[in-house]
């Protein structure tokens, strides 16, 4: 009898740490020529020009939902504007060390994320960064675990009730 409660308590600790996985997309740009203050930088998914002192980057093909977007960013000779930067018309927040969060957007499986990036590039400037797109479990996920815990809950106290009869 306790193995069966240690195991449905291993089930349901578990199940609490359970979510989706992270995608991540790298971005690394360089500059086409040292003596200039625009960028050209291959992207994945897309292609995208930091030039006139903004950077255009698509994210695309994820599921429909609510997402957290963390980007970080490491950079030379280039300093971003916290106040202009945002992905698809939202600021986010942005810390001294190169980390931009966005919290609770939403996406549609036909409206990709766009992430603005502006700012000043210097000579020889360059960034490199990652960008984290984290999935935000749906309140019927919520719902839907703590009516299965009630559940078993109910089940558990109405077998103690019987065999103490």
């Amino acid at each position: 009898m306790k193995f069966k409660m240690l195991v449905a308590s291993l089930l349901a600790a578990a199940s609490f740490s359970a979510a989706a996985a992270d995608q991540s997309v790298p971005v690394f740009v360089n500059p086409t020529n040292g003596n200039q203050n625009h960028f050209n930088g291959q992207f994945t998914p897309t292609d995208g020009i930091l030039s006139g002192g903004s950077d255009v980057i698509t994210l695309t093909g994820l599921a429909s939902g609510w997402y957290n977007v963390v980007v970080t960013i490491s950079s030379q000779n280039l300093s971003f504007n916290s106040a202009l930067s945002n992905l698809n018309g939202t600021k986010g927040t942005f810390d001294n060390y190169g980390k931009y969060s966005f919290g609770y957007l939403a996406s549609t499986d036909k409206a990709p994320f766009v992430l603005s990036l502006f700012g000043t590039a210097g000579k020889g400037a360059l960034y490199s960064g990652d960008i984290t797109v984290t999935a935000v479990p749906e309140p019927e996920t919520y719902g839907m675990m703590i009516g299965g815990l009630a559940l078993l809950g109910f089940m558990a106290r109405r077998r103690k009730a019987k065999n103490a009869a």
